[in-house]
């Protein structure tokens, strides 16, 4: 495992983690964003317009409404990122975070225009007669570059598991866990048999389900975040003063934070905001392209919407729902996973400055120089509690620990513990202590931080049951497209099979190493992606400019939008 993740590491530092990835993803939005005009404001109110079906025209071709498709695209992109994601990029970054999850939701409503009106112009019908669509068609059929759109495809299916299946899973079971203390293995095989049971429907049943969850999980989790803020409202405006006050200085160490460079702060707010909206991945233009119509930059103007509604409206509400309630920054009893502990030579304490700092540039940066050292050596355990051995530290979730135990299946353990490098090696030993959280049980310490108490917890489970399962419906149907453009329909329902599976084992994953996953899993659909797109930059400005043209001798009475 150990080997693994060091793999995994390594890969995330060429591809999601790279200093490059951000300013490509930003860049690339912000290109289109100035060489388009800013259609993100100029066509918005157009875009809700063309989502009613105002301007449909009858018997066109298509799988889904324009309600649906969005529905479809948002189901895939509203997931564990609105809940755990922005928890875990503030984790990460601390307030500084949210800023550049709020920037990549901006530029990338642009990005989302750009990708899902190139896609669907190049859109097919498969052999049983199903829409089909996606980047790789318009690699493939745009530019000519079949090597790409495979490349692409296999990336899609990767990241239906990286992205749309073990995040979803994995966080669905522990907030089920702790809320209701069910065993994760028996969320996730009940959770596995219902997807199996919708995914094997196709897009019409899967755009059926996602169009009724949809609005219900948003005014559910709209209505438990409110909830706190209206129970903090004197830290709410301190919270969001902080997220720009950080954002480009990176988050000061507060409490059992120890602080975040303005890079680290940068790349992971970047990194979670495209996990959460997906803007620039290419994975809505999948959803997309059954949608009915005829004409390919409407269809891109209803996908405007998504990261407008994903981000700016709900990560945002989880975001100022973390910060106000200070839970960000404080320990809480963890029991303590292997993928983010670290046994470190000599005692600190993060009450202590010259600690912090010290600490801070061990967890932000790889120095060579770094003098915080791996321990090495024996523990000596009894009834729990380490003695007579040598100074030693534990860091997990990126903070202090405190209050360390060791125990086995036993209860408190006694006996001796072995120490290479940093890391545990005794297999049966688990640790627990208080440490900071992320992901999932981060936000849900904030929604029991209002006058719901832990009823809070309640409409956390409740809106991450409903936002992963969605997502994982949704992301279902984008790999089984990829595996046509691969391999046909026939690969189809094995690739469902397989994806039911992994739904179930994701379950009893270990929560960063999963997020570890899906970083890269990301990274390697839209780095494609994204050079694709700018290479057809002038095909798209053409296709926007005959749009409006046809618009206006069709409808001449509608008022075209401000240049």
């Amino acid at each position: 495992m150990e080997t693994f993740t060091d793999v995994l590491n390594t890969l995330d530092g060429y591809l999601g983690a790279a200093v490059y990835f951000p300013f490509l993803l930003l860049g690339v939005g912000l290109f289109f964003t100035l060489y388009l005009g800013f259609p993100q404001i100029r066509y918005f109110r157009h875009a809700w317009r063309v989502l009613t079906g105002r301007y449909d025209r009858e018997g066109a071709t298509g799988d889904t409404s324009h309600f649906q498709a969005l529905s479809t695209a948002l189901s895939g992109t509203v997931g564990t990122g609105n809940i755990g994601g922005v928890a875990f990029a503030i984790y990460l970054g601390g307030p500084a975070a949210l800023f550049w999850m709020w920037a990549t939701a901006v530029v990338g409503m642009t990005t989302k225009f750009v990708e899902v009106t190139l896609s669907y112009k190049y859109r097919v019908t498969d052999e049983e007669g199903h829409i089909a669509g996606g980047p790789m068609y318009y690699m493939e059929r745009g530019l000519n570059m079949k090597w790409l759109a495979v490349f692409f495809a296999i990336a899609t299916v990767i990241s239906s598991f990286g992205t749309g299946n073990l995040p979803q899973s994995n966080n669905i079971a522990i907030g089920i866990n702790t809320t209701f203390g069910i065993p994760v293995a028996v969320t996730g095989g009940i959770l596995a048999i219902l997807l199996g049971l919708v995914i094997v429907g196709g897009i019409k049943r899967i755009a059926r389900v996602a169009s009724s969850l949809v609005p219900l999980m948003g005014a559910a989790y709209a209505f438990g975040a409110l909830a706190v803020l209206l129970s903090n409202t004197e830290t709410v405006i301190p919270a969001l003063v902080s997220v720009f006050s950080d954002a480009f200085t990176g988050s000061a160490a507060a409490g059992g934070f120890l602080g975040a460079s303005f890079a680290y702060a940068f790349n992971r707010g970047v990194n979670r905001g495209l996990f959460s909206n997906e803007a620039g991945q290419g994975s809505a233009p999948i959803a997309h392209a059954a949608a009915r119509g005829d004409e390919p930059v409407s269809e891109g103007l209803v996908s405007i919407l998504e990261p407008f509604i994903d981000t700016i409206i709900i990560c945002t509400l989880t975001g100022v729902v973390i910060l106000s309630s200070g839970v960000w920054k404080e320990k809480f009893d963890n029991t303590f996973q292997r993928f983010d502990m670290e046994f470190i030579s000599g005692t600190y304490s993060d009450d202590n400055p010259q600690h912090v700092r010290l600490l801070h540039e061990h967890l932000n940066w790889s120095l060579d120089d770094d003098p915080v050292q791996a321990y090495d050596g024996m523990l000596s355990v009894r009834d729990g509690v380490s003695v007579g051995a040598g100074e030693f530290t534990v860091l997990h979730n990126r903070s202090v620990a405190e209050e360390i135990r060791f125990f086995d299946s036993d209860g408190p353990f006694t006996g001796r513990v072995e120490i290479r490098d940093g890391d545990l090696q005794n297999p049966e030993i688990e640790i627990r202590g208080r440490s900071l959280l992320h992901s999932v049980a981060l936000t849900t310490e904030a929604f029991k931080r209002s006058f719901l108490g832990e009823g809070g917890k309640y409409v956390v489970s409740l809106g991450l049951l409903l936002f992963a399962f969605s997502t994982a419906i949704a992301w279902s149907y984008y790999g089984d497209r990829a595996m046509t453009y691969l391999f046909g329909v026939k690969a189809v329902m094995p690739y469902r099979v397989v994806y039911v599976g992994g739904f179930f084992a994701a379950a009893i994953a270990d929560t960063s190493l999963v997020w570890l996953i899906s970083a890269i899993s990301l990274a390697l659909m839209a780095i494609p992606n994204l050079i694709g797109i700018m290479l057809l930059r002038r095909e798209m400005k053409s296709s926007v400019g005959d749009y409006w043209a046809r618009f206006h001798r069709e409808f001449p009475e509608v008022r075209a939008p401000r240049k």
